[in-house]
């Protein structure tokens, strides 16, 4: 079971992202409104998941690269303390910098926006847990050079695949049958609860490199 819980992380996180309408769901069914097409709902999915997964994947390099020649105890000091400066920073100047594409963004440009918002977001520092526990060693340099980023491949897959997945229904969902009015009537501060994660778990790994 323990052996599982990276995994599961990956999942839930990804599932937390994907309800996040600042990381695609809203996006994707704004274009499918103005431009009057589900087919652009659905296909704009592709280009925001690749986005993401791309941001993720060059925070996981740098986690991975810290981790071969640092030992693990003072990468998760360093990764708690960065994480707690950028809850604070995404919770004081978070809302002023959004990052802002227009309706006729391309393929291209969604997953240009999607890349640019997830690292905003910090959304790859999320990830640092669950990495470290596959990824990096107690010592610098214990392990086969390519293991670490085999198994952050496998972790960003799972990641990109339940983000994409609870994405896609929310998005059907939002705009077959719930439409954009939904978001007046009930909305929940999805930025609060980022802060709050990310303060949680630079918390937890301060705790856990003094500890270790």
């Amino acid at each position: 079971m323990t052996d599982a819980l990276p995994w599961l992380a990956f999942a839930g996180l990804g599932a937390f992202h994907g309800l996040n309408p600042a990381m695609g769901w809203l996006f994707a069914v704004a274009l499918g409104l103005h431009r009057q097409s589900r087919a652009v709902v659905m296909t704009s999915l592709v280009p925001i998941a690749l986005g993401h997964a791309a941001s993720i994947a060059l925070v996981a390099s740098l986690l991975i690269v810290a981790g071969t020649f640092v030992p693990g105890h003072i990468v998760r000091l360093g990764a708690g303390v960065l994480l707690l400066l950028w809850a604070a920073w995404h919770w004081r100047f978070g809302h002023r910098h959004r990052v802002r594409f227009g309706m006729q963004a391309g393929l291209w440009g969604l997953a240009a926006w999607s890349f640019l918002m997830a690292t905003a977001h910090g959304a790859g520092l999320m990830l640092w847990p669950p990495l470290m526990a596959s990824c990096v060693s107690a010592e610098p340099g214990a392990e086969n050079a390519a293991a670490p980023f085999a198994a952050a491949f496998a972790g960003i897959a799972i990641h990109t695949a339940a983000m994409l997945l609870t994405t896609a229904i929310i998005a059907v969902l939002v705009h077959e049958w719930l439409g954009l009015s939904l978001l007046r009537k009930a909305w929940l501060n999805v930025d609060l609860i980022w802060v709050v994660a990310l303060t949680a778990t630079g918390m937890l790994l301060l705790l856990t490199s003094l500890g270790g």
